[in-house]
């Protein structure tokens, strides 16, 4: 495994690799664990090389003490991708390899599909989210990126910025991987006390109540039912929950035999923000 901390350099040793190589990418923010590394296993098994990118990006965070808080473990996530048997190069660049002086956001215009949840909770979160991508996606030159659905909102974000920008890659979505109480693996559950970590398991039992129920209960009652269950915790603050069509992520008013629908929520476990989501139908 090779580190390369500049743009320069990791340019410099894919070009030098074999001209038919098929480079996979995974990127992340650090603070590895079992998910992160089930989408480097899973670019590993289908590509000749696999970029992994470590870095915390900032312009994509619209509260500075939730980026000063985000957990940073640079040694740890170097020892775990060590152990994974292939081809592995992880770029783990300084802030000024990435951007200039500003620090900032280039606008995009992602239709309606910033508008909903994340978008409404977190201003200018997908426009961060697309800067960096497309930084990292004309640096690494990926045949394939791999993200997690469990931000499925950023995983069609991100296929709309390769449309926009016209990006020849392919953008492949890859199963949540949950705790054994059915948390969904974050870097965020780092920051969880042990009594919260059990308690956020409620997203969970939450979201299999709602589908168990989806085709017997109104969407009215399946809002009714999620804020009487976050209320009966009162240590797990609901920030939303919607059902949304997987395709437009616009909120459901009626259910649609034709469309497919998928439940989200997002919840603070004292200030820790986590968020979750399961298909319907």
């Amino acid at each position: 495994m090779v580190i390369h901390t500049q743009k320069e350099t990791l340019v410099q040793a894919l070009s030098s690799g074999a001209k038919n190589d098929k480079i996979g990418f995974v990127p992340t923010m650090g603070a590895l664990h079992k998910g992160h590394i089930s989408l480097v296993k899973n670019a590993l098994e289908n590509n000749d090389v696999v970029v992994v990118s470590i870095f915390v990006n900032p312009t994509q965070f619209n509260n500075s003490a939730d980026l000063e808080k985000y957990p940073r473990t640079p040694e740890d996530d170097i020892s775990l991708l060590k152990k994974l048997k292939g081809d592995v190069i992880v770029y783990l660049p300084e802030v000024s390899d990435l951007y200039d002086a500003s620090v900032s956001a280039k606008k995009y215009n992602f239709g309606n599909l910033e508008n909903e949840m994340e978008g409404k909770h977190r201003k200018g979160h997908f426009d961060g989210v697309g800067t960096i991508v497309s930084k990292l996606l004309k640096i690494v030159k990926p045949n394939t990126a791999y993200f997690g659905e469990k931000d499925f909102q950023q995983l069609q974000i991100v296929k709309k910025l390769v449309a926009i920008e016209m990006l020849p890659v392919k953008i492949v979505g890859c199963p949540i991987l949950r705790e054994k109480n059915g948390l969904a693996m974050s870097s965020r559950n780092k920051r969880l006390t042990a009594k919260q970590f059990e308690e956020a398991a409620l997203i969970y039992k939450t979201l299999q109540e709602v589908r168990e129920k989806f085709s017997s209960t109104s969407l009215a009652g399946l809002n009714t039912l999620v804020t009487e269950r976050f209320l009966q915790n009162p240590n797990l603050n609901l920030e939303y929950f919607e059902i949304a069509n997987e395709k437009t992520l616009k909120t459901a008013k009626r259910k649609n035999k034709a469309s497919k629908y998928r439940a989200f929520i997002a919840a603070f476990a004292g200030d820790v923000r986590l968020i979750d989501n399961m298909p319907l139908n």
